[in-house]
Order: structure tokens, then sequence, then C-alpha cells
């Protein structure tokens, strides 16, 4: 094959597509229908676009998997890593420091919310989360000398694909396959409204779902390490809204049985819900915050889990008393992503990035009311930049499509026909573009995703 950009030869591009479907094992996909389709090659990208092997552009609806924020070929960004390229790529944290590291360290103490102070790098959001439930359990054993085991999360809820993460997580499709491989821990009720478990309805329920996992908690506190929920947005569940109220009660909750509170921001961190953080909507500071995905921009791997003095001090001592946290991984702080995450930060600033975002939130609110009227809409949920558009086969009983349906990628595969990449959660059809994205570029996004899920589900 030749090398540097793809050859407008058809074979190489045919060569292309059958190496792909013949080699490469993609994650989340069934590959045995993957390999009797026209996979879409990805060979370059400009601001809110993809563009294929064949020059046909794609708006990027879900930002690559939640991770773009400025755009594809951010110059600022690009340039802060051929500027760290020529200095260093890579130096190990263990024991020794580098100069981008300490840097961001420093730029994260200061937006992030107040009180949490001492920064962990890893590599990505599984990575992050595990660090937090490790970090959480070591540091009961060393400043009670309890063994604190137990984990409260939420149904729904995912933390990534690691095995303490998946142990965490509230997923059946995703986790109950390697449920012999986990430690137990204890599921409370997802705050969704739309399919309340307690068939109870929002503002009348009074949180009932915030009550229920004081319930949990009350019967083992004492065995209880943490909480660990995503703030505001549950991801992989299906863009699932949590109704105001519900992330501050949990962590009065927390702090009423002493526990700690994990807050998993990888998805939701850095503006996509018209703030920095999620937590910040309810002035929440948690005692771990996991962050990752688009910390760089979505440029490079690289997660933070991000602590207080507190639990730090906890893991103070003389060497023999082997308090040490011993975990950490060989990229860990690689100078290239910090560069990359230093330059994305310093583009919130200078570009007012979340005030600009203000009226595309506003425009992506007033645009999905249309959506209502499609007939097999069950629900809308939106947070910020943040979209799930769920899709029911019966709107009046909220029945769900069959799975076999595939209605999702029903959808998802007439936008791409029209333009535009986006990928569901099921029967959620899930839109989160870039933050960069322009008012016309999202109207033609919201076009595209409303006309192929009227044409996928009443065809």
């Amino acid at each position: 094959m030749p090398n540097g950009n793809i050859s407008k030869n058809d074979d190489y591009k045919k060569t292309l597509e059958d190496a792909d479907r013949n080699i490469i094992w993609h994650p989340f996909t069934q590959m045995k229908e993957y390999t009797q389709s026209t996979p879409l090659i990805i060979e370059r990208g400009e601001g809110s676009y993809l563009i294929d092997i064949y020059g046909k552009r794609y708006i990027d609806g879900v930002s690559s998997l939640w991770v773009t924020t400025h755009g594809h070929r951010k110059k600022e960004i690009d340039e802060a890593i051929i500027e760290q390229i020529g200095k260093i790529s890579h130096s190990t944290l263990l024991g020794i420091s580098n100069v981008p590291a300490i840097k961001l360290a420093m730029k994260l103490r200061e937006i992030v919310p107040k009180g949490l102070s001492k920064i962990f790098y890893s590599d990505n959001g599984s990575t992050a989360v595990e660090i937090a439930l490790k970090m959480s359990f070591q540091y009961w054993k060393q400043t009670t000398g309890r063994e604190r085991r137990k984990f409260v999360c939420l149904k729904e809820g995912y933390h990534g694909d690691t095995l303490g993460a998946v142990s965490v997580g509230g997923i059946d499709l995703f986790h109950e396959l390697y449920r012999p491989l986990l430690f137990d821990s204890y599921k409370s009720p997802s705050p969704y409204c739309y399919r309340c478990e307690l068939e109870l309805d929002y503002p009348s329920c009074s949180l009932a779902c915030a009550d229920k996992m004081e319930e949990i908690i009350l019967q083992d506190a004492e065995n209880i390490s943490a909480v660990v929920l995503e703030p505001l947005v549950q991801g992989a569940g299906g863009m699932i809204v949590s109704p105001p109220g519900y992330l501050k009660k949990v962590r009065n909750i927390c702090d009423k049985y002493n526990l700690l509170l994990i807050a998993d921001e990888v998805a939701v961190g850095f503006g996509k819900t018209g703030k920095m953080f999620a937590c910040e909507h309810e002035e929440v500071t948690p005692d771990f915050l996991a962050l990752a995905k688009s910390i760089t921009g979505g440029y490079l791997p690289l997660a933070v889990t991000i602590t207080t003095e507190k639990i730090y001090n906890g893991f103070l001592g003389d060497y023999s008393e082997f308090k040490t946290f011993f975990h950490g991984h060989t990229y860990t702080g690689n100078p290239l992503a910090c560069a990359a995450a230093l330059a994305s930060i310093e583009i919130f600033e200078k570009e007012n990035i979340l005030e600009k975002l203000r009226g595309k939130i506003e425009l992506l609110e007033n645009r999905l009311k249309e959506f209502k009227e499609l007939k097999h809409i069950g629900d809308i949920r939106q947070k910020g930049i943040i979209t799930g558009i769920e899709l029911v086969k019966d709107k009046k009983t909220k029945e769900p499509y069959p799975i076999e349906l595939k209605m999702g990628y029903k959808v998802t595969d007439f936008a791409r026909e029209m333009g535009a990449v986006i990928r569901p959660l099921g029967n959620v059809v899930v839109l989160m573009p870039p933050l960069s994205i322009s008012e016309e570029e999202l109207n033609s996004l919201l076009d595209i995703t409303f006309k192929s899920i009227k044409k996928a589900t009443e065809e």
C-alpha cells in the first residue's frame, strides 16, 4: 500500500475497505453484520466535518464519540502538539515529572469545583474511575482500619469497560455477561423520569429515587466506601437527564452517612452541559472527579482523577508503612496529551466558548420542540449540547421497539446517507456535536436527524 495521503485509485480504496472488514475487530460492533456492509472510512476532518476516502463530507454529530470539542484540525491545538514534539513526546511520571503535566495540573486546579486540588493522571475514562474506586477503598483502610468494600451506583450507569468500572456499571446489556468476574455493588434506581421504576412523576415524587438510595445505604453504611454516578446525564444509559436537585440530594446523603462521592464526568465534562463541569449546576464538589474524553479537545488519550487534600493526606506516611498508592500507567501524564489539553482549555478562555454556546443550546432546545410532533418519539432529553431522542413503537404506552428491529441504527444509517454521522444507544438517537459547531451546521444536523427519524419510523 502507498504511504501518505489516500490515493484516488478505486482499487486502493477497495483494498482499504476489505482490510477493515477482514482484520479490524471494532468495539461495540457485531462483526458478522459489519463484514457484510460497506465501511465508512474517514480520511480527514475539518471543523465540524468528517471526510471519507471518497471525499464525502459528514457533520460529526457525536463529536467522534463525545470528544471533539473545538472541531477537527483546530490550529492552536495542532501547533501546541507540534511544538511539544520538538521538545519531548514522552517521559514517565513515575518518580519524575514533565513541564506540560505540571502546567496542566495547575490549570485544572483553577477551573474544577472548589476543594479539588490533587491530580492523578491516567489515559482513559475507565481508568480514571477505576483509580477513584481503588483510592476510596485504600483511603478508608488507611485512615479507619476498616475495609469498606461496597459501592453504591445507579442502574443504567456506565463508567467504562475495565473490571472495576464494570462492577459499578448498571447496564445489563454491557455488563451482565461479566458478572462472575466482578465485585458486588448496590444498584440504586436511575433518575430516569420517563421510565421511572418507582412509577412516580416529577416533581411530585420529591426525588424518591434519591430516597431509595438512602434506604440502600442505611442497610450497610459502615461497609460502603462511596457512591459513584454520572452527574446530570447518564450517557451510555441513553442520555438520561436527572431532574433538578437530584445531584445535590445525593451529595447531602453522602455527607450524612460519611460516604465519598465519585463524580464521573468523563462524558459530560468540559462544557457539554453548558457549564465547564456538570457538578457546577448544583454547586456540588465531589470527593473524586473523573475526567477524560474532551480533556484534550479530542486529540489524544488522557484522563485525570482529581481529589481533595483530605483524601491525599490519607496516603502520606513513611516508605515502610506502604501507604503509597500502588497504581500507574505507562503513558501517565504524557507530555503531548497534556500540551493538547492545555491548548484546549486556553481556547475555552480566549474564545469565550461557554458564553458562545448559550445561543446554540437555545437553538437546540427550540428546534427539538419540532421533533415532538413525530409519532414515534417518546421522550426528548437535553442538557446543554447533549441530546437523547428516545424512539418508541407506541407513544401512548411507551412500548419500545423490539431490539431486533435495530431502529436506532436505521435512523443513523439514513443520517449517514444524508451527510451526518450519529450513533444510537439502543432506541435512543444521540446528538452531541462539537461545541464549536456553527448555528447553520447545527440546523443542518437537526434537519438530517428529523428526516432520518421520520423515514425510519414511518416508512
